[in-house]
């Protein structure tokens, strides 16, 4: 059984590599910080973004506020986020995270003596946050971070995992949304009625607060969330549901899907199926397809 989730376990890491460029777009100016592991660059005033290498540029945020400050996202492998994170800030950091898949949940969560996550996904924690030994505390749908004349809000956006957020600040008019839209490569491991409804849903919220992007999980830059991903996401995924579209097939990966699930009846994390459509990708499996 722990083949199969080795399998599984890489052939999430590969969907995600396969979004377009690895390279950042979001660089013109020079780094606040740079080491082997990765380059935070300044979004404004009070907000960073950085980026791991190890999983297509994965990304993290540091989001100040008056009094603390939010760590969303750890990478995959970043030695010391949490020191670099309150070096650029000189104030204490709370982590949360976007969703529990190793890339965003990696190592470097056992920094902090206390985790942030949506209940639904501590179904991925013994695989991709294996050996946390802190506290995990459980994020509520519409739950605010009061960080010192700065809010943050939760925002339930299920789908790519059963507990994925996305964190918005209504004020900068701005969220940070992990893996939740994908970055141009959306993987849906719960079903593509659930995008659909997470879709219509953002798109619903960013219209009513004036929500002008979202930064993605992976390589930020030309790639963020607008609310016209999020429609599209929306229709392609009704359209996948629909059979207007014929997906390319990975045979392999197929087979995968048919062993695992002859022993695993939960969330299989092997997507033999993308659809490709208005310069988004969307895989899945046959139990996604509902």
């Amino acid at each position: 059984m722990r083949v199969f989730y080795t399998i599984v376990a890489l052939t999430t890491i590969l969907a995600s590599c396969t979004g377009g460029s690895a390279s950042p777009t979001d660089n013109s100016e020079t780094a606040v910080f740079k080491n082997d592991d990765i380059e935070i660059h300044q979004i404004d005033e009070h907000t960073w973004h950085g980026h791991g290498h190890r999983v297509y540029n994965e990304s993290v945020y540091i989001v100040e506020g008056d009094s603390v400050a939010l760590m969303i996202d750890a990478g995959y492998t970043i030695p010391g986020l949490r020191k670099i994170a309150e070096d650029i800030v000189k104030k204490p950091t709370i982590f949360v995270a976007t969703h529990v898949h190793r890339d965003h949940t990696g190592k470097a969560v056992n920094e902090w003596d206390s985790v942030w996550i949506c209940e639904p996904d501590t179904i991925n924690i013994a695989r991709d946050m294996s050996g946390y030994k802190g506290k995990i505390f459980f994020l509520n749908d519409g739950q605010t971070f009061d960080l010192g004349n700065r809010l943050i809000e939760v925002v339930f956006t299920p789908g790519h995992t059963p507990g994925s957020v996305t964190f918005i600040d209504k004020e900068a008019r701005y969220g940070f949304s992990g893996d939740s839209f994908g970055s141009t490569s959306l993987l849906v491991t719960t079903s593509l009625s659930e995008v659909i409804k997470t879709c219509n849903r953002m798109a619903k919220y960013m219209e009513q607060y004036g929500i002008d992007k979202l930064y993605p999980g992976h390589n930020p830059g030309d790639n963020l969330e607008t609310l016209q991903r999020v429609n599209d996401l929306a229709e392609i995924s009704a359209g996948i549901l629909n059979g207007d579209y014929k997906p390319k097939t990975s045979h392999w990966q197929r087979a995968i899907e048919m062993v695992t699930s002859l022993f695993d009846k939960s969330t299989v994390y092997v997507v033999p199926n993308t659809v490709e459509d208005r310069g988004l990708r969307i895989s899945y499996g046959k139990r996604q397809l509902k």
